[in-house]
Protein backbone atom coordinates (compact mmCIF):
# COMPACT_ATOMS: atom_id res chain seq x y z
CA UNK A 1 0.00 0.00 0.00
CA UNK A 2 2.66 2.52 -0.28
CA UNK A 3 2.86 5.56 -2.04
CA UNK A 4 5.83 6.46 -3.48
CA UNK A 5 7.30 10.45 -4.56
CA UNK A 6 8.08 10.45 -8.25
CA UNK A 7 9.16 14.29 -8.47
CA UNK A 8 8.35 17.60 -7.20
CA UNK A 9 7.68 20.56 -9.26
CA UNK A 10 7.16 24.38 -8.22
CA UNK A 11 4.64 25.14 -10.92
CA UNK A 12 4.33 29.65 -11.45
CA UNK A 13 1.67 31.19 -12.85
CA UNK A 14 2.05 31.45 -17.02
CA UNK A 15 1.95 33.99 -18.07
CA UNK A 16 3.55 35.47 -15.05
CA UNK A 17 0.97 37.24 -12.77
CA UNK A 18 1.34 40.86 -11.36
CA UNK A 19 1.33 39.92 -7.89
CA UNK A 20 0.33 42.41 -4.74
CA UNK A 21 0.29 42.33 -0.64
CA UNK A 22 -3.25 41.59 0.35
CA UNK A 23 -5.41 42.29 3.51
CA UNK A 24 -7.39 39.59 4.92
CA UNK A 25 -11.14 40.02 5.80
CA UNK A 26 -12.97 39.62 8.47
CA UNK A 27 -14.59 36.79 6.59
CA UNK A 28 -10.97 35.10 6.22
CA UNK A 29 -9.56 36.12 9.37
CA UNK A 30 -11.27 33.52 11.91
CA UNK A 31 -9.69 30.46 9.51
CA UNK A 32 -5.91 31.56 10.49
CA UNK A 33 -5.29 28.76 13.18
CA UNK A 34 -6.91 26.37 11.10
CA UNK A 35 -5.44 24.21 8.17
CA UNK A 36 -6.17 23.12 5.11
CA UNK A 37 -9.50 22.26 2.93
CA UNK A 38 -8.36 19.04 1.66
CA UNK A 39 -10.08 17.14 -1.58
CA UNK A 40 -9.36 14.37 -3.42
CA UNK A 41 -11.41 13.67 -6.84
CA UNK A 42 -10.64 9.88 -7.96
CA UNK A 43 -10.81 9.28 -12.04
CA UNK A 44 -10.57 5.87 -13.77
CA UNK A 45 -7.17 5.93 -15.73
CA UNK A 46 -6.54 2.02 -16.99
CA UNK A 47 -3.17 3.49 -17.84
CA UNK A 48 0.29 2.45 -17.14
CA UNK A 49 2.44 5.04 -15.26
CA UNK A 50 4.88 6.01 -18.24
CA UNK A 51 1.76 6.24 -20.52
CA UNK A 52 0.78 9.45 -17.67
CA UNK A 53 3.71 10.75 -17.27
CA UNK A 54 4.00 11.45 -21.16
CA UNK A 55 0.64 11.73 -22.20
CA UNK A 56 -1.34 13.73 -19.39
CA UNK A 57 1.25 14.80 -16.61
CA UNK A 58 1.89 17.71 -19.16
CA UNK A 59 -1.28 19.26 -19.48
CA UNK A 60 -1.80 18.97 -16.47
CA UNK A 61 1.38 20.87 -15.01
CA UNK A 62 0.29 23.33 -18.17
CA UNK A 63 -3.20 23.86 -17.51
CA UNK A 64 -1.93 24.34 -13.49
CA UNK A 65 0.22 27.11 -14.77
CA UNK A 66 -2.82 28.48 -16.28
CA UNK A 67 -5.00 28.64 -13.87
CA UNK A 68 -2.47 30.18 -11.28
CA UNK A 69 -2.63 32.96 -13.94
CA UNK A 70 -5.78 34.51 -12.78
CA UNK A 71 -5.81 32.56 -9.40
CA UNK A 72 -2.00 34.28 -8.64
CA UNK A 73 -2.80 35.05 -4.77
CA UNK A 74 -2.74 30.82 -3.86
CA UNK A 75 0.76 31.42 -5.50
CA UNK A 76 1.73 33.05 -1.97
CA UNK A 77 1.66 32.53 1.59
CA UNK A 78 0.16 34.43 4.34
CA UNK A 79 2.51 35.98 6.68
CA UNK A 80 2.64 38.09 10.16
CA UNK A 81 2.95 42.06 8.76
CA UNK A 82 5.83 43.48 8.60
CA UNK A 83 4.49 46.62 11.10
CA UNK A 84 4.88 44.00 13.76
CA UNK A 85 1.33 44.70 15.32
CA UNK A 86 -0.16 40.85 14.69
CA UNK A 87 -2.02 41.41 12.10
CA UNK A 88 -1.79 38.82 9.24
CA UNK A 89 -1.56 39.53 5.62
CA UNK A 90 -1.45 37.77 1.83
CA UNK A 91 1.51 37.73 0.54
CA UNK A 92 1.59 37.05 -3.41
CA UNK A 93 4.58 38.55 -5.69
CA UNK A 94 3.65 35.89 -8.88
CA UNK A 95 7.80 36.54 -9.03
CA UNK A 96 10.83 34.53 -9.94
CA UNK A 97 10.45 31.80 -7.60
CA UNK A 98 6.70 32.00 -6.29
CA UNK A 99 4.61 28.76 -7.14
CA UNK A 100 2.69 25.90 -5.93
CA UNK A 101 4.67 22.57 -4.97
CA UNK A 102 3.02 19.92 -7.28
CA UNK A 103 3.70 16.26 -6.00
CA UNK A 104 3.78 13.18 -8.83
CA UNK A 105 3.73 9.90 -7.07
CA UNK A 106 2.63 6.54 -7.74
CA UNK A 107 0.62 4.39 -5.42
CA UNK A 108 -0.32 0.19 -5.02
CA UNK A 109 -2.80 0.81 -2.73
CA UNK A 110 -6.70 -0.68 -3.90
CA UNK A 111 -7.71 2.14 -6.19
CA UNK A 112 -11.19 0.57 -6.32
CA UNK A 113 -11.79 -0.07 -2.82
CA UNK A 114 -9.96 3.60 -2.14
CA UNK A 115 -12.27 5.07 -4.24
CA UNK A 116 -15.45 3.54 -3.09
CA UNK A 117 -17.74 4.67 -0.43
CA UNK A 118 -17.58 1.77 1.95
CA UNK A 119 -15.51 2.16 5.41
CA UNK A 120 -12.23 2.58 5.06
CA UNK A 121 -8.80 4.05 7.13
CA UNK A 122 -8.48 7.23 6.61
CA UNK A 123 -4.61 7.24 7.05
CA UNK A 124 -4.84 5.56 3.76
CA UNK A 125 -5.96 8.56 1.91
CA UNK A 126 -3.47 10.85 3.96
CA UNK A 127 -1.06 9.62 1.34
CA UNK A 128 -2.62 10.92 -1.69
CA UNK A 129 -3.28 15.12 -0.03
CA UNK A 130 0.10 17.57 -0.40
CA UNK A 131 0.91 18.95 3.02
CA UNK A 132 0.92 23.14 3.88
CA UNK A 133 3.80 23.48 6.59
CA UNK A 134 4.58 26.38 8.36
CA UNK A 135 7.85 27.99 8.63
CA UNK A 136 9.68 29.38 11.64
CA UNK A 137 8.55 32.94 10.69
CA UNK A 138 5.10 31.60 11.05
CA UNK A 139 4.48 32.00 7.54
CA UNK A 140 2.57 29.06 5.37
CA UNK A 141 1.57 28.41 1.74
CA UNK A 142 -1.78 28.83 0.54
CA UNK A 143 -1.61 25.71 -1.93
CA UNK A 144 -0.33 22.60 -2.75
CA UNK A 145 -1.37 19.33 -5.13
CA UNK A 146 -0.66 15.82 -5.78
CA UNK A 147 -1.30 13.98 -8.72
CA UNK A 148 -0.54 9.65 -7.57
CA UNK A 149 -1.08 7.42 -10.24
CA UNK A 150 -2.35 3.57 -9.40
CA UNK A 151 -0.72 1.72 -13.11
CA UNK A 152 -3.52 0.42 -14.67
CA UNK A 153 -6.13 1.82 -12.42
CA UNK A 154 -6.98 5.32 -11.71
CA UNK A 155 -5.54 8.69 -10.82
CA UNK A 156 -6.22 10.63 -7.53
CA UNK A 157 -5.94 14.27 -7.72
CA UNK A 158 -5.48 15.54 -4.28
CA UNK A 159 -6.04 19.69 -3.85
CA UNK A 160 -4.81 21.42 -0.54
CA UNK A 161 -5.90 25.26 -0.02
CA UNK A 162 -5.66 26.72 3.46
CA UNK A 163 -8.98 27.49 4.34
CA UNK A 164 -8.01 31.70 4.89
CA UNK A 165 -6.91 31.45 1.73
CA UNK A 166 -11.02 30.68 0.51
CA UNK A 167 -13.87 29.05 1.06
CA UNK A 168 -15.09 25.96 -0.49
CA UNK A 169 -17.04 28.17 -3.54
CA UNK A 170 -13.41 30.06 -4.18
CA UNK A 171 -11.70 26.59 -4.05
CA UNK A 172 -14.08 24.85 -6.58
CA UNK A 173 -13.94 28.25 -8.87
CA UNK A 174 -10.17 27.72 -8.74
CA UNK A 175 -10.60 23.65 -9.02
CA UNK A 176 -12.47 24.34 -12.05
CA UNK A 177 -10.68 26.43 -13.87
CA UNK A 178 -7.60 24.20 -13.67
CA UNK A 179 -9.79 21.15 -14.60
CA UNK A 180 -11.16 23.28 -17.33
CA UNK A 181 -7.62 24.13 -18.90
CA UNK A 182 -6.91 20.95 -18.99
CA UNK A 183 -9.45 19.95 -21.71
CA UNK A 184 -8.71 23.21 -23.58
CA UNK A 185 -5.00 22.13 -23.93
CA UNK A 186 -6.68 18.58 -24.93
CA UNK A 187 -8.45 20.54 -27.74
CA UNK A 188 -11.79 21.26 -26.05
CA UNK A 189 -13.60 25.21 -26.59
CA UNK A 190 -12.30 27.65 -24.39
CA UNK A 191 -16.05 27.48 -23.04
CA UNK A 192 -14.58 24.57 -20.80
CA UNK A 193 -12.83 27.81 -18.50
CA UNK A 194 -14.77 29.43 -15.89
CA UNK A 195 -15.07 32.80 -15.71
CA UNK A 196 -11.67 34.57 -13.78
CA UNK A 197 -11.62 35.22 -10.34
CA UNK A 198 -12.80 38.38 -8.75
CA UNK A 199 -9.43 39.70 -6.14
CA UNK A 200 -10.75 42.72 -5.21
CA UNK A 201 -10.89 42.36 -1.59
CA UNK A 202 -12.30 46.20 -1.00
CA UNK A 203 -15.37 44.40 -2.26
CA UNK A 204 -16.00 43.34 1.95
CA UNK A 205 -16.88 46.46 4.03
CA UNK A 206 -15.71 46.16 7.30
CA UNK A 207 -16.60 49.55 9.76
CA UNK A 208 -16.60 48.38 12.56
CA UNK A 209 -13.19 46.55 12.50
CA UNK A 210 -14.16 43.31 13.03
CA UNK A 211 -10.87 41.55 10.90
CA UNK A 212 -8.73 43.58 13.44
CA UNK A 213 -10.29 42.94 16.52
CA UNK A 214 -10.69 38.81 15.80
CA UNK A 215 -6.99 38.52 15.07
CA UNK A 216 -6.40 40.51 18.72
CA UNK A 217 -8.96 38.26 20.24
CA UNK A 218 -6.99 35.13 18.59
CA UNK A 219 -3.86 35.92 19.90
CA UNK A 220 -4.77 36.54 23.67
CA UNK A 221 -6.50 33.15 23.35
CA UNK A 222 -3.13 31.59 22.20
CA UNK A 223 -1.45 33.76 24.76
CA UNK A 224 -2.76 31.57 27.46
CA UNK A 225 -1.01 28.63 26.64
CA UNK A 226 -1.44 25.47 24.26
CA UNK A 227 -4.56 23.47 24.34
CA UNK A 228 -5.29 20.51 26.47
CA UNK A 229 -3.55 16.88 25.57
CA UNK A 230 -5.62 14.17 24.16
CA UNK A 231 -6.49 11.81 26.22
CA UNK A 232 -3.92 9.29 27.11
CA UNK A 233 -3.28 6.14 25.17
CA UNK A 234 -3.32 5.46 21.19
CA UNK A 235 -6.42 7.42 19.13
CA UNK A 236 -8.97 5.28 17.98
CA UNK A 237 -8.39 4.16 14.35
CA UNK A 238 -10.61 6.22 12.33
CA UNK A 239 -12.75 5.21 9.02
CA UNK A 240 -13.69 7.31 6.31
CA UNK A 241 -17.24 6.07 4.53
CA UNK A 242 -19.99 7.87 2.19
CA UNK A 243 -23.87 7.15 2.46
CA UNK A 244 -26.11 8.11 -0.11
CA UNK A 245 -29.69 9.90 0.23
CA UNK A 246 -31.36 9.70 -2.99
CA UNK A 247 -33.96 12.37 -4.48
CA UNK A 248 -36.98 9.90 -3.50
CA UNK A 249 -35.63 9.88 0.29
CA UNK A 250 -35.01 13.70 0.10
CA UNK A 251 -38.37 14.14 -1.01
CA UNK A 252 -39.82 11.92 1.80
CA UNK A 253 -37.87 13.75 4.26
CA UNK A 254 -38.97 17.24 3.39
CA UNK A 255 -42.59 15.39 3.64
CA UNK A 256 -41.73 14.25 6.83
CA UNK A 257 -40.95 17.43 8.42
CA UNK A 258 -43.83 19.82 6.77
CA UNK A 259 -46.09 17.15 8.18
CA UNK A 260 -44.44 17.49 11.70
CA UNK A 261 -45.11 21.31 11.33
CA UNK A 262 -48.74 21.16 10.53
CA UNK A 263 -49.33 18.44 13.28
CA UNK A 264 -47.73 20.81 15.77
CA UNK A 265 -49.24 24.37 14.18
CA UNK A 266 -45.47 24.88 13.28
CA UNK A 267 -46.54 26.87 10.33
CA UNK A 268 -46.54 23.85 8.20
CA UNK A 269 -45.47 24.73 4.53
CA UNK A 270 -43.60 27.87 5.75
CA UNK A 271 -41.01 25.69 7.20
CA UNK A 272 -37.98 26.28 5.44
CA UNK A 273 -36.99 22.62 4.54
CA UNK A 274 -34.69 22.43 1.58
CA UNK A 275 -32.62 19.30 0.48
CA UNK A 276 -29.77 20.99 2.38
CA UNK A 277 -31.65 21.20 5.29
CA UNK A 278 -33.43 17.51 5.96
CA UNK A 279 -29.92 16.01 4.85
CA UNK A 280 -28.10 17.88 7.97
CA UNK A 281 -31.02 16.77 9.97
CA UNK A 282 -30.36 13.20 8.90
CA UNK A 283 -26.90 13.20 9.93
CA UNK A 284 -27.24 15.03 12.84
CA UNK A 285 -29.63 12.27 14.38
CA UNK A 286 -27.54 9.54 13.20
CA UNK A 287 -24.63 10.93 14.99
CA UNK A 288 -25.57 11.42 17.96
CA UNK A 289 -27.37 8.21 18.59
CA UNK A 290 -24.03 6.45 17.72
CA UNK A 291 -22.31 8.91 20.36
CA UNK A 292 -22.45 7.48 24.00
CA UNK A 293 -21.49 11.07 25.26
CA UNK A 294 -24.75 12.50 23.84
CA UNK A 295 -26.88 10.56 26.32
CA UNK A 296 -26.05 12.49 29.49
CA UNK A 297 -26.11 16.30 27.70
CA UNK A 298 -29.13 18.02 27.58
CA UNK A 299 -29.04 20.19 24.42
CA UNK A 300 -27.23 18.82 21.35
CA UNK A 301 -25.62 21.50 18.82
CA UNK A 302 -24.87 21.96 15.24
CA UNK A 303 -23.14 24.03 13.60
CA UNK A 304 -22.49 25.12 9.67
CA UNK A 305 -21.37 27.34 7.68
CA UNK A 306 -23.57 30.13 5.55
CA UNK A 307 -22.09 31.69 2.32
CA UNK A 308 -22.85 35.53 2.24
CA UNK A 309 -21.56 36.18 -1.48
CA UNK A 310 -25.61 37.52 -2.53
CA UNK A 311 -26.97 37.53 0.82
CA UNK A 312 -24.72 41.06 1.26
CA UNK A 313 -26.05 44.25 0.64
CA UNK A 314 -24.67 44.97 -1.85
CA UNK A 315 -24.53 41.47 -2.96
CA UNK A 316 -20.60 40.14 -3.46
CA UNK A 317 -20.04 38.25 -7.08
CA UNK A 318 -19.38 34.97 -6.96
CA UNK A 319 -16.75 35.09 -8.34
CA UNK A 320 -15.18 36.87 -5.33
CA UNK A 321 -11.82 34.95 -4.45
CA UNK A 322 -11.44 34.59 -0.53
CA UNK A 323 -14.01 33.38 2.35
CA UNK A 324 -17.35 34.73 2.41
CA UNK A 325 -19.25 32.85 5.16
CA UNK A 326 -20.82 33.21 7.99
CA UNK A 327 -21.46 30.14 10.81
CA UNK A 328 -24.75 29.50 11.72
CA UNK A 329 -25.80 28.09 14.81
CA UNK A 330 -28.60 25.21 15.67
CA UNK A 331 -29.67 23.94 19.38
CA UNK A 332 -32.08 21.32 20.27
CA UNK A 333 -33.48 19.26 23.17
CA UNK A 334 -31.02 16.40 22.83
CA UNK A 335 -34.17 13.86 24.19
CA UNK A 336 -36.55 15.56 21.12
CA UNK A 337 -33.02 14.74 18.55
CA UNK A 338 -32.68 11.02 20.04
CA UNK A 339 -36.58 10.57 20.05
CA UNK A 340 -38.89 9.12 16.87
CA UNK A 341 -39.39 12.20 15.91
CA UNK A 342 -35.68 13.73 15.96
CA UNK A 343 -35.38 14.27 12.10
CA UNK A 344 -38.44 17.00 11.83
CA UNK A 345 -37.40 18.31 14.99
CA UNK A 346 -33.61 19.18 13.49
CA UNK A 347 -34.86 19.92 10.37
CA UNK A 348 -37.38 22.53 11.69
CA UNK A 349 -34.25 24.09 13.74
CA UNK A 350 -31.83 24.44 10.87
CA UNK A 351 -34.67 25.89 8.74
CA UNK A 352 -35.33 28.50 11.17
CA UNK A 353 -32.13 29.35 11.33
CA UNK A 354 -31.31 29.65 7.93
CA UNK A 355 -34.45 31.17 7.59
CA UNK A 356 -33.52 34.02 10.61
CA UNK A 357 -30.87 35.26 8.41
CA UNK A 358 -33.54 37.34 6.72
CA UNK A 359 -33.07 39.93 9.25
CA UNK A 360 -29.68 40.42 8.65
CA UNK A 361 -26.59 38.32 7.58
CA UNK A 362 -24.33 39.97 9.48
CA UNK A 363 -25.94 40.11 13.23
CA UNK A 364 -23.78 39.33 15.80
CA UNK A 365 -20.75 39.39 14.08
CA UNK A 366 -18.74 40.36 16.45
CA UNK A 367 -19.46 37.74 18.68
CA UNK A 368 -19.25 34.87 16.01
CA UNK A 369 -16.27 33.70 17.43
CA UNK A 370 -16.56 33.99 21.15
CA UNK A 371 -20.19 31.37 20.11
CA UNK A 372 -17.67 28.90 18.45
CA UNK A 373 -15.53 28.47 21.20
CA UNK A 374 -17.98 28.35 23.59
CA UNK A 375 -19.32 25.31 21.44
CA UNK A 376 -16.31 23.54 21.14
CA UNK A 377 -16.72 21.22 24.49
CA UNK A 378 -20.33 20.84 23.65
CA UNK A 379 -18.73 18.81 20.68
CA UNK A 380 -21.05 20.00 18.53
CA UNK A 381 -22.13 18.27 15.08
CA UNK A 382 -20.56 20.60 12.16
CA UNK A 383 -21.13 20.39 8.46
CA UNK A 384 -18.44 20.98 5.53
CA UNK A 385 -19.33 21.39 1.45
CA UNK A 386 -22.27 21.51 0.13
CA UNK A 387 -24.41 19.89 -2.82
CA UNK A 388 -24.18 23.56 -4.71
CA UNK A 389 -20.55 23.13 -5.55
CA UNK A 390 -20.69 20.58 -7.86
CA UNK A 391 -17.43 18.55 -6.97
CA UNK A 392 -18.69 15.64 -9.65
CA UNK A 393 -18.48 18.05 -12.41
CA UNK A 394 -14.75 18.16 -12.16
CA UNK A 395 -13.12 16.95 -15.06
CA UNK A 396 -10.05 17.02 -16.37
CA UNK A 397 -10.71 15.42 -19.51
CA UNK A 398 -11.28 11.86 -17.85
CA UNK A 399 -15.20 12.30 -17.57
CA UNK A 400 -16.86 12.69 -13.67
CA UNK A 401 -14.65 11.69 -10.98
CA UNK A 402 -15.06 8.05 -9.68
CA UNK A 403 -15.01 9.21 -6.19
CA UNK A 404 -14.81 13.17 -4.56
CA UNK A 405 -13.79 12.84 -0.69
CA UNK A 406 -13.52 15.74 1.40
CA UNK A 407 -10.72 14.16 3.80
CA UNK A 408 -9.97 17.26 5.84
CA UNK A 409 -13.15 16.43 7.98
CA UNK A 410 -11.32 13.70 10.20
CA UNK A 411 -9.72 17.13 11.97
CA UNK A 412 -12.47 17.85 13.64
CA UNK A 413 -14.61 15.34 15.41
CA UNK A 414 -18.33 15.15 15.10
CA UNK A 415 -17.90 17.00 10.97
CA UNK A 416 -19.60 15.60 8.27
CA UNK A 417 -19.02 16.32 4.43
CA UNK A 418 -22.14 17.06 2.00
CA UNK A 419 -22.16 16.80 -1.64
CA UNK A 420 -24.42 15.99 -4.58
CA UNK A 421 -25.24 12.61 -5.33
CA UNK A 422 -23.01 10.73 -7.86
CA UNK A 423 -25.13 9.70 -9.98
CA UNK A 424 -26.36 12.94 -11.01
CA UNK A 425 -29.77 12.94 -10.41
CA UNK A 426 -30.72 15.50 -7.41
CA UNK A 427 -29.76 13.14 -4.25
CA UNK A 428 -26.99 14.41 -1.54
CA UNK A 429 -23.52 12.35 -0.56
CA UNK A 430 -22.76 12.23 3.36
CA UNK A 431 -19.14 11.82 4.43
CA UNK A 432 -18.49 10.57 7.58
CA UNK A 433 -15.14 10.05 9.87
CA UNK A 434 -15.56 7.91 12.79
CA UNK A 435 -13.91 5.09 15.00
CA UNK A 436 -14.58 1.70 13.72
CA UNK A 437 -17.05 1.20 15.79
CA UNK A 438 -19.24 3.90 15.51
CA UNK A 439 -19.06 3.97 11.98
CA UNK A 440 -20.77 0.43 11.83
CA UNK A 441 -23.38 1.60 14.55
CA UNK A 442 -23.66 5.02 12.37
CA UNK A 443 -24.50 2.47 9.29
CA UNK A 444 -27.28 0.62 11.08
CA UNK A 445 -28.69 3.77 12.25
CA UNK A 446 -28.70 5.25 8.41
CA UNK A 447 -30.13 2.34 7.15
CA UNK A 448 -32.90 1.47 9.28
CA UNK A 449 -33.50 5.62 9.36
CA UNK A 450 -34.12 4.74 5.71
CA UNK A 451 -36.34 2.07 5.66
CA UNK A 452 -38.95 4.13 8.28
CA UNK A 453 -39.26 6.51 5.18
Amino acid sequence: MATKVLDRLTVAASPPAAGDVLPLTFFDVPWLFTGPVERVFFYSYPQPVDHFTARLLPSLVSSLSAALHSFYPLLGRVRPCPDGGGGYEFCSAGGDGDGVEFTVAESSDDFEELSGGRPRDVVRLFSLMPQLPRTEDGSFPLAAVQVTVFAGQGLAVGVSIHHVACDDSSYMHFVKTWAGHCRVAAGEDAAAVPPPPLLDRAVVADPDGLAARTVDEMRQLTANGPPPPPPPGPPPKLVIASFALTRDCIDKLKQRVVAKGTATGNGGGRVHCSAFTVACAFAWACLVKVDGRCADKKRAHLLFSVECRRRLTPPIPQEYLGNCLRPCFVEVDMGDLLGADGVATAATAIGAAIKGLDEGVLNGADGWFHKILSLVPERPMSVGGSPRYGVYGTDFGLGRPKKVELVSIDKTPGTVSLAEGRDGQGGIEIGVVLPEAQMAQFGSCFTDGLQQL
